[in-house]
């Protein structure tokens, strides 16, 4: 069928493959989006999972943290330009949302059409300091933890592109917050996706396993050994991309779990870890040069 150069350039934003990979996965899919950017990870020209390789939104993540040490809040504000995200307006209104966000009960972006800056609700409120500060501003996302007898640990890092939030349960006393700090950092530099290798979503995970049989299957690997060879895949994506289950970063010979382990009394619960325009596709200044060259 015929793929034209608009649909290769949505591919492209999407996986950041190749101009001509991206041409050929679409023709391979008779144009269909999701097998197109399955058939790239089969071929292993783009992996599944990786989006900080995509990220490219500008912005900053705002912090709000109750006096107790048992709420927190991140707040993702996006803008179009590095130049805007550090300027003082826009810091500005990144703490005032900040702040109304957290004192109020607001869990998504949703809600935020009933939370108010100087008596104007978010939504309005931003529409009003886009045109004062001259470009595009939006409230992204919101990550909100609380807990009962424990701590919410809290971590911003590079410049407030990174925030990580993190539960712990059981105590609250100066050791569990120094656990909690470290395994916020922890988190930061990791990169997990989820708490426990054993509480992934089941259909995240048999997407996973297509992904993987499909590649190892791509390698030219023997039928037999092909369930074998994607059960020790599966392992490994699992153990990388669980909190409990990494190695810790301060002394990779422990898991976190083992680590927590030691810490005695504290238990890792949830986390959110937010990373500026995460998942946001940023269109390369030579991509309609290379989209044209489709044309002929």
């Amino acid at each position: 069928m015929s793929i034209s150069a608009q649909d290769v350039k949505k591919l492209r934003e999407m996986t950041n493959a190749g101009i001509m990979d991206c041409k050929k996965a679409l023709q391979e899919t008779d144009g269909d989006f999701e097998a197109a950017v399955e058939w790239l990870q089969v071929k292993g020209i783009t992996k599944a999972g990786k989006k900080a390789d995509r990220v490219a939104a500008e912005g900053v993540i705002g912090l709000w943290t109750n006096e107790a040490g048992t709420e927190a809040v991140l707040v993702e504000v996006n803008s179009e330009t590095d130049f805007v995200a550090r300027n003082e307006g826009f810091q500005a209104f990144v703490r005032e949302v900040t702040d109304a966000i957290g004192n109020s009960t607001a869990q998504t972006v949703e809600d935020l059409e009933h939370v108010t800056v100087n008596g104007v609700a978010i939504p309005e409120y931003t529409v009003s300091k886009i045109a004062t500060i001259g470009e595009n501003i939006k409230v992204r996302r919101i990550a909100r933890l609380s807990v009962e007898e424990g701590t919410v640990s809290t971590y911003i890092h590079a410049g407030d592109q990174i925030g990580v939030l993190v539960k712990v349960e059981g105590r609250s006393d100066d050791e569990a917050k120094t656990f909690g700090r470290d395994i916020a950092m922890h988190a930061a530099a990791m990169r997990p996706t989820f708490l426990s290798s054993d509480e992934v979503d089941e259909d995240v995970a048999a997407k996973q396993r297509e992904i993987f049989e499909a590649l190892v299957r791509e390698e030219g690997k023997p039928e037999k050994i092909v369930p074998k060879i994607v059960d020790g895949k599966m392992r490994k994506w699992a153990q990388e991309g669980s909190l409990l289950d990494q190695a810790y970063v301060k002394n990779p010979d422990l898991s976190v779990r083992q680590h927590q382990d030691e810490v005695g009394g504290v238990r890792v619960t949830a986390f959110f870890r937010l990373e500026v325009g995460e998942g946001i596709e940023k269109q390369e200044d030579n991509l309609a040069d290379e989209v044209a060259k489709l044309q002929g």
